[in-house]
């Protein structure tokens, strides 16, 4: 099989440096490392189709299918995923101490249509009744990070106010003129002794381990994309891509149990792999499509719940079909 190079973007995750820096490498694949931060490498690849494999937002990839945009195909690996109780930021006196307080408040957010405010809204939605019609929402700067819009969206029955670019919404909510925010960056206010600013779910930790208990879903929220024309050119490219994300997984695992002597600087990580194996299974980051499938069906849920998809597309659309057989679920 001949080489093919592939200009590839991701952020610095452990699980997928090792195809970055060459220890793993995808058969018949070179590839063309960029570092870069998520928030720059979905503008890049949504306004300008600019790499020929990324990760991508999996609200916005859904959110282009759901519309017949087929400009990338994806993969059924998932580098970033994060339980979104920790990421809802509160002012200590804006009245809020349960999920239900934040009906008829002003809440900030990045990009609305964000995976990490979609998961959030949905999770809000369907463990504690709060609507997002119910609040008034605001999107924007947060302390200094400035994310410019990637994908264009239209809201019914929902007032979204989106601010000039130099609002920031972290001294916003220092003052009280937001009374929340729901964030994947924490406001910069809630490090200060006497913040201002405090989470809602102050034990995030045990609600987000309830969560799962009860839902059974671990929120996904980036996917892999491939251009597709590289697709159509390459077909193979994707599941030689799928076999190498997995070995690059099973590699970060390996690094984590380590005991000879820790490479990550944190005294309990082996404690915490351990713990987090007996709550969520020894795999608890899994790739493909069977033992993902309740947290890949919540997210076409909640986009067309909360209006920014009209349909909710089969998992089975979302993903290259020659990455659906069996022996990738």
């Amino acid at each position: 099989m001949a080489r093919v190079r592939l200009t590839t973007a991701f952020w610095d995750y452990d699980r997928v440096r090792p195809l970055m820096d060459g220890t793993i490498q995808p058969e018949g694949i070179e590839i063309t490392p960029i570092i870069s931060r998520p928030s720059e490498t979905f503008f890049r690849m949504l306004r300008h189709k600019e790499f020929e494999v990324s990760e991508l937002s999996f609200a916005n990839y859904t959110m282009l299918r759901a519309r017949g945009d087929e400009s990338f195909i994806a993969i059924p690996v998932f580098p970033s995923r994060l339980f979104r109780h920790s990421c809802i930021y509160v002012n200590k006196k804006a009245g809020i101490e349960t999920p239900e307080d934040l009906i008829g408040k002003k809440i900030g957010v990045p990009e609305y249509s964000m995976t990490a405010a979609v998961f959030a809204r949905g999770m809000l939605l369907h463990e504690y009744g709060v609507k997002p019609e119910t609040i008034e929402w605001f999107s924007g700067t947060q302390d200094g990070l400035q994310r410019p819009s990637r994908i264009d969206f239209e809201l019914k029955n929902v007032t979204l106010h989106r601010m000039p670019l130099e609002r920031d919404m972290g001294p916003m909510l220092e003052t009280g003129e937001l009374d929340a925010i729901i964030s994947p960056n924490a406001p910069k206010a809630l490090d200060r002794s006497e913040s201002p600013v405090r989470r809602l779910f102050e034990d995030y930790r045990q609600a987000e381990k309830n969560y799962f208990a009860k839902t059974g879903i671990f929120p996904i929220m980036h996917t892999v994309v491939l251009r597709r024309d590289i697709y159509e050119a390459y077909p193979w490219a994707a599941t030689s891509l799928y076999e190498a994300f997995v070995k690059a997984k099973d590699w970060a695992y390996s690094q984590l149990i380590e005991t000879d002597a820790l490479k990550l600087t944190l005294p309990w990580v082996v404690a915490e792999m351990e713990e987090t194996r007996r709550i969520m299974g020894h795999d608890f980051w899994p790739y493909g499509i069977n033992r993902n499938r309740v947290s890949l069906e919540a997210l076409p849920q909640y986009l067309y719940e909360q209006n920014l998809a009209a349909r909710e597309p089969a998992i089975e659309e979302l993903f290259a079909p020659n990455t659906l057989d069996h022996q990738f679920s």
